[in-house]
């Protein structure tokens, strides 16, 4: 029995690890970078891939998420030795997304890497997948978060990590800063978005997605600093629940009726050309499946 999970669960990441090589590929061109100022030691860096937050301490600093290329992380640590000569010393990754993870190959060796347990096992099944698109073998996560919560300093800056549920992926982490009133959401909320993308391939959950945006909200903060896009505010955050939970209300209606996926996204007005599935698609492959 052990053996035969062990063997379901093997090829289960080597699917996700070619989808994630397949999707990073075909990444469309990204922006360029443009950094943000949001509090004395806080900084957002867009552009180059998914945002990046950039938080001074006392002698270091720690960075959540680092872009998409070698390229892009050299530009990121660039800009960052503009707002500061303190070194970076600690990098914190919302996901294993390769927008968000890749970009560390430009960073200095020993840099910490900070990760929850189920990003590192994505990231770890990439690399033995190989191929365009796999995380640097060098900079793999150095610590995983487990809880639900934990509260760590780094640098002297109090951040609190959350991990809720299976959501975007199996392994999002949320980063609070409760003393700022900032939270980096990961790619949780993507604000060009109307709706959530969820990777279904990475254990990814509409259920879980709600429970965590659930989760965000609920943080004392009025700064939320999003995977993409511009910088959100906790109404922001609510409303985009409330049309998730109103769709997938829908999805969960028409299945009970016997519709179609076609006829479901018909009927919703589900037109969107994605390169991916919708929320729909994903919230009715999870409620028919067998």
């Amino acid at each position: 029995m052990n053996s035969k999970r062990t063997l379901v669960n093997g090829l289960a990441w080597a699917s996700l690890a070619a989808l994630t090589h397949a999707a990073t590929s075909q990444a469309p061109p990204t922006a360029p970078f443009v950094t943000h100022q949001l509090k004395p030691d806080i900084y957002w860096i867009e552009g180059g891939g998914g945002n990046s937050t950039v938080i001074i301490g006392a002698n270091g600093v720690i960075v959540v998420d680092a872009k998409t290329t070698k390229a892009g992380g050299q530009e990121l640590l660039d800009d960052i030795a503009k707002i500061t000569p303190k070194p970076v010393t600690t990098v914190i990754l919302t996901h294993s997304d390769g927008d968000h993870v890749n970009g560390l190959a430009a960073f200095p060796a020993g840099v910490k890497v900070i990760a929850q347990e189920n990003n590192k096992k994505e990231q770890e099944a990439a690399l033995a997948a190989g191929g365009r698109g796999a995380p640097p073998a060098d900079h793999l996560p150095t610590q995983v978060i487990t809880k639900e919560k934990e509260t760590i300093n780094i640098e002297g800056q109090k951040l609190e990590l959350y991990h809720w549920a299976p959501a975007h992926t199996s392994g999002d982490l949320i980063v609070y800063l409760p003393t700022q009133k900032i939270v980096a959401t990961g790619d949780i909320i993507a604000a060009a978005n109307p709706y959530p993308r969820i990777h279904d391939e990475k254990n990814g959950s509409t259920e879980g997605w709600i429970t965590t945006a659930k989760g965000i909200a609920s943080l004392d903060a009025d700064i939320f600093v999003p995977g993409h896009g511009n910088i959100q505010t906790k109404a922001d955050i609510q409303k985009r629940i409330v049309d998730a939970e109103a769709r997938r209300a829908q999805v969960k209606e028409m299945v009970a009726q016997g519709k179609s996926l076609d006829e479901i996204k018909t009927a919703v007005g589900d037109n969107d050309k994605l390169n991916y599935k919708s929320w729909t698609q994903v919230c009715y492959e999870e409620m028919t499946k067998k």
